[in-house]
């Protein structure tokens, strides 16, 4: 994390992410307002956004330190949880292509993994492994981070914008693909329907019904958790690629960059998490490939665009 003294007299890397994604959004919502749902209330989230977002750069301005600039980083952070369920409200103005991604499932495979998964292995122990590992997603998140700033605090700044970018490049698909995921298509048309080789078309469907199935398996504390957060947290959107898989595989990556010991200690998760994604019913199995692929490009790419800020700042500071 820079604590050079023009550091906190321009814009951040994670703030400039997260303004050009509000003000993108906003424009989204002016262009579509008469057909969203509560328009003003996602625009006044977005001015909340703004004036916190300056309010920090203020207060860095006047009383530059090392604790204003570290808040300047975890704001835009915290928003990722705002941003997520967002997407739901943008997708929604376009008709549902789940009938898409389950042929697709279907043809590839030859069957429909998310549904023979579980039943594949059913017993408790899978299932509290496999719902584990989906539930420290949020975990690792924060793991991968917090930790730069418990010992290498200079690669702190990169983490943070490569986590920020990469997930806002992911929310960006979810805008304009309205793709819910099994939990959903397949509650929303039945398994029998799906089993049967018949994928209907549903159209705007989700943009009024947002029931999802029960997670697989027996009762257990892991599955409780995962089932209890998705009915309080969880929409109808952001399925194509999996942010689950492609996230933590760009945290993983990270991980591997700069600290390998915790990157091993991680690397169990990642692997149920990565499995979960299909066996709680979350998404295809060709929303994993795709989460895959993804996560390798958006992490070349964040880390790219990293290098040329970190450049354009070091000649910034060289000033005179």
């Amino acid at each position: 994390m820079s604590t050079s003294p023009r550091t906190h007299h321009i814009l951040l890397g994670v703030e400039a992410c997260t303004l050009l994604y509000t003000l993108f959004t906003s424009v989204l919502i002016l262009l579509f307002w008469q057909r969203m749902n509560a328009p003003q209330q996602l625009l006044e989230g977005r001015a909340f956004v703004l004036v916190v977002t300056a309010v920090l750069w203020g207060f860095s301005r006047l009383r530059p330190n090392k604790y204003i600039l570290l808040l300047r980083y975890i704001f835009p952070l915290t928003l990722l949880g705002y941003w997520y369920p967002d997407t739901y409200e943008f997708c929604q103005l376009f008709p549902n292509l789940d009938h898409v991604f389950a042929a697709a499932d279907a043809a590839l495979f030859g069957c429909q993994p998310s549904i023979t998964f579980a039943q594949w292995l059913p017993q408790k122990l899978w299932s509290e492994l496999f719902h584990m590992g989906y539930f420290a997603y949020y975990p690792l998140i924060a793991l991968t981070v917090l930790a730069p700033l418990f010992g290498r605090k200079e690669q702190f700044s990169r983490t943070a914008y490569v986590v920020l970018a990469s997930f806002f490049l992911y929310y960006l698909i979810y805008l304009f693909l309205p793709v819910a995921g099994p939990q959903y298509y397949f509650h929303a048309v039945g398994q029998e329907v799906i089993q049967s080789g018949h994928f209907p078309h549903l159209g705007d469907y989700f943009r009024y019904h947002t029931e999802l199935a029960i997670s697989p398996g027996p009762d257990g504390f892991f599955r409780n958790l995962v089932e209890a957060t998705q009915q309080s947290g969880e929409r109808p959107t952001a399925a194509f690629p999996s942010s689950h898989v492609g996230m933590s595989t760009v945290l993983m990556l990270l991980l591997w960059r700069g600290r390998r010991a915790l990157f091993f200690c991680a690397l169990p998760f990642y692997f149920f998490l990565c499995c979960a994604t299909v066996y709680i019913q979350a998404h295809y199995l060709v929303d994993v490939f795709g989460g895959l692929v993804t996560a390798v490009v958006f992490y070349a790419f964040t880390n790219w665009l990293f290098d040329r800020y970190a450049m354009w700042l070091q000649r910034y500071d060289q000033k005179p």
